[in-house]
């Protein structure tokens, strides 16, 4: 694809903020030596084909070779580029139905993704189901809050990752939605539910204090935002914590033209993206640290 091409099917709202301070500010004002490049996407929902060009307003958008491409591109311009999912990758085309979840994980792995969370809908065929396509999965699956200790994915998933980009530390984590009440307990089994606030603060203060993280990243599946107050959602997760620098959200597929901006409990900036579902959208969120690691950011949804 032409750069002209490319730039043209980028969505022009970006969203440009001074992470960790109180107001926004244009990245071009501070000195940066190092810029870093999160890719990510949310509730694929198995769609490996772009949509076809009689169907209404997603005709022609998504599909993984493009998806693909456009990756490569960006990847190409920027070595220090990580792919995240945020869940949901299962059910919603026959290739599931047919495949079970083998040929999503090997596609995934095709494009090389970094790390992924879990949704609901990735226990569609069961725990069991979930456990068996591991071995086709070439990245890591992340999830702090669900305790797989009586389970059959015990030990298969990890709470973190950190990854380590031209010098600047970037810890990674997973939260889940609560899955009793969404999915049969039969397909779950004894899977615990964790607290998602506690446990990001617990991942926080690892990732900050004794990692030493320059950047952290929470990849949710708690869904962007509720009515009912005492139901967590990404802006209020948000709000509620601190020391995250982004959190990449699925579960309510919110189609977000740029992140958003949130107050953190100490009324700091950080951010908030989904790219609504199906693959139609990548989402493309630019770090940028200067020598003294102060950090700004720019971020875009690019239509697939």
């Amino acid at each position: 694809m032409k750069r002209r091409d490319f730039i043209q099917k980028s969505t022009l709202a970006t969203s440009v903020v001074a992470i960790g301070g109180l107001s926004l500010t244009s990245f071009t004002t501070a000195p940066k030596s190092k810029k870093i490049t999160i890719l990510h996407t949310n509730d694929v929902h198995s769609h490996i084909d772009p949509f076809g060009p009689n169907e209404g307003k997603n005709a022609n958008l998504g599909g993984v070779a493009k998806r693909a491409k456009l990756i490569d591109k960006i990847r190409l311009d920027n070595p220090n580029t990580l792919l995240l999912d945020a869940g949901d990758i299962f059910q919603g085309t026959p290739y599931f139905n047919f495949y079970g979840g083998e040929l999503e994980f090997k596609l995934m792995s095709k494009l090389k993704y970094d790390a992924a969370t879990i949704g609901n809908h990735d226990f569609d065929n069961g725990i069991e189901g979930l456990y068996a396509q591991l071995p086709h999965a070439e990245f890591p699956f992340l999830i702090a809050n669900y305790d797989f200790s009586n389970t059959i994915m015990d030990t298969h998933t990890k709470p973190y990752k950190i990854f380590n980009k031209e010098g600047i530390k970037i810890g990674v984590f997973g939260l889940g939605i609560e899955l009793h009440g969404l999915v049969d307990s039969a397909l779950y089994k004894e899977t615990v539910y964790l607290n998602p606030v506690e446990m990001a603060q617990e991942m926080t203060h690892v990732l900050k204090t004794q990692e030493q993280c320059d950047l952290i990243i929470c990849l949710s599946h708690l869904g962007y935002n509720y009515k009912y107050e005492d139901k967590i959602s990404d802006l209020k997760l948000a709000s509620l914590t601190k020391d995250i620098d982004l959190i990449i959200g699925g579960h309510t597929h919110t189609f977000l033209p740029k992140p958003t901006v949130v107050k953190n409990i100490e009324g700091k900036n950080m951010l908030v993206n989904q790219v609504g579902c199906y693959g139609i959208n990548l989402g493309k969120i630019d770090f940028f640290f200067d020598t003294d690691k102060n950090k700004t950011a720019n971020g875009a949804s690019i239509i697939v």
